[in-house]
């Protein structure tokens, strides 16, 4: 018994998220909790995240994503490109902790982009637009961009200089976001003067971020 009910507190994770984003609102908190549902059942027809791993969406995809709101809380009118979201990461659960900036999610596979289509929608986000678009093809600018272990950080880097807009309204500077596991040192080694690296463990206790790291590039 004991092992089952550690896995059925595991899916009822919602308590994962707020633990450590109490002040979330009614509708905040609906639209979270309809997640898991809404990727269940959009994951058995179209593979946006790992089967064995769906029941740890809220862990593994939802408060990963939020790493970034302990990095900067956007301001109201903030525009933030995700590139490669997927089926919405982390786009979507930025989108929700922050209604008053808009989210541009971008993904090279037209069926991921389905998705998040379908779950921004489901959910009543009206702060989120989903485009089937190579990032070499998006031409808007935005304060941030946003990406989760998309390619190489030099590419990316390369990718998106053309989207950062001049324009500053955060108390972060206008640059790169990204989420990522892993050895970086080799990665980050050409921005080693500007990149900033930030265990997501030193905000979230939980053993999976152990490793995984958020870099910061001001562009």
């Amino acid at each position: 018994m004991g092992k089952y009910a550690r896995n059925f507190l595991h899916l009822h994770p919602m308590e994962t998220i707020l633990k450590y984003f109490p002040q979330l609102t009614g509708e905040q908190r609906q639209q979270m909790a309809a997640l898991y549902d809404l990727y269940t059942d959009w994951n058995s027809k179209i593979n946006v995240i790992s089967r064995k791993d769906i029941g740890n969406l809220y862990e593994h995809h939802v408060l990963h994503s939020l790493a970034i709101a302990r990095l900067v809380q956007f301001t109201p009118g903030t525009g933030v490109l995700d590139v490669g979201t997927g089926g919405g990461f982390p786009g979507i659960p930025l989108a929700i902790l922050f209604p008053e900036s808009q989210f541009t999610l971008i993904d090279s596979i037209g069926k991921k982009i389905k998705v998040a289509t379908e779950v921004a929608r489901a959910i009543g986000l009206h702060n989120v637009e989903a485009k089937h678009l190579r990032v070499q093809d998006e031409k808007g600018r935005y304060q941030f961009v946003v990406s989760r272990a998309v390619m190489p950080l030099d590419e990316l880097a390369r990718l998106v200089r053309k989207n950062i807009a001049t324009r500053q309204q955060n108390a972060l500077p206008n640059g790169l976001i990204c989420l990522k596991g892993g050895e970086l040192q080799h990665e980050i080694e050409a921005f080693k003067k500007t990149a900033e690296l930030t265990d997501i463990s030193d905000y979230f206790e939980e053993e999976y971020f152990k490793g995984k790291k958020i870099i910061y590039l001001p562009m």
